[in-house]
């Protein structure tokens, strides 16, 4: 039985800190309100040039829990809405996915909830002349406009911990690390999978050919990801059994289901 969607109420009307540009924004600008109506978060949007061009949506639930049934929930809402506006403007495959353990932390409840673990950050505007800072992170001050990063790389006569402006925040994410993996597994997330091959990413789409047909590839560390192209039928695939011990990975799903521009109008 698929899992039941959350409540809508549920949400938090947090806005995120971390805003996309170029064709990321457009197609924020389609879904944020349709995946908060499904009781959803949306993380972050990226769009890439793997296979032509793909379009990664990463969402959550508001606990920050996710599912391959609940992936494959928002894929079947938001496809159609996504083919109705076309912010794509060419043919792409849509990819919905969990953050992973590594995730990005995009709203000031995201660096609460981590407080304590390793992260990268990289700032819009320098602090003290440096954009990128990585180290421990703490709670945020009362009023969610800071947050303090013990920093594991400074030199000496250098103050170790920095206060980072979160409205200067250009993009952070958490460093995958044993601590984390564990704390992710106890509070309900994925183990880490193989990292991608991709490369090339690109906020602006170059080329405009259609992909031939989706093309087998990996999860990105500990995400659970529900793969389509748009268009035609999606085809389901059964989620992986788990290994009696061990560790494992989180089963993939993937649709094959090719959005071309052409064939719409």
């Amino acid at each position: 039985m698929p899992d039941p969607l959350p409540d809508p109420s549920a949400v938090s009307s947090e806005k995120r800190l971390v805003r996309e540009t170029g064709v990321a924004a457009r197609v924020v600008q389609v879904i944020d309100g349709p995946v908060e109506g499904l009781g959803f978060r949306l993380v972050r949007v990226k769009v890439s040039s793997a296979n032509g061009c793909t379009v990664q949506i990463m969402v959550e639930r508001p606990d920050g829990t996710m599912s391959i049934d609940a992936c494959e929930a928002v894929s079947r809402a938001i496809s159609p809405i996504l083919d109705l506006d076309d912010p794509v403007g060419i043919a792409y495959y849509l990819e919905i996915s969990s953050p992973g353990i590594d995730r990005p932390l995009v709203r000031v409840s995201d660096f609460a909830r981590w407080a304590g673990y390793e992260a990268k950050i990289e700032l819009a505007v320098p602090l003290d002349g440096r954009k990128r800072f990585r180290g421990i992170i703490g709670a945020p001050d009362a009023q969610g406009l800071t947050v303090p990063v013990d920093l594991g790389d400074v030199k000496a006569g250098l103050p170790s911990r920095v206060d980072v402006p979160l409205r200067d925040l250009a993009e952070a994410h958490l460093v995958l690390t044993d601590d984390l993996v564990r704390e992710s597994l106890r509070r309900g997330g994925a183990p880490p999978q193989e990292a991608d091959d991709e490369a090339g990413e690109a906020d602006e789409p170059q080329d405009a050919a259609s992909p031939a047909g989706p093309s087998p590839k990996r999860s990105a560390p500990g995400g659970i990801k529900s793969k389509g192209t748009g268009g035609a039928k999606p085809v389901k695939a059964k989620p992986a059994r788990p290994a009696s011990d061990g560790p494992r990975k989180p089963a993939t799903t993937k649709a094959a289901r090719l959005k071309d521009r052409d064939s719409l109008h």
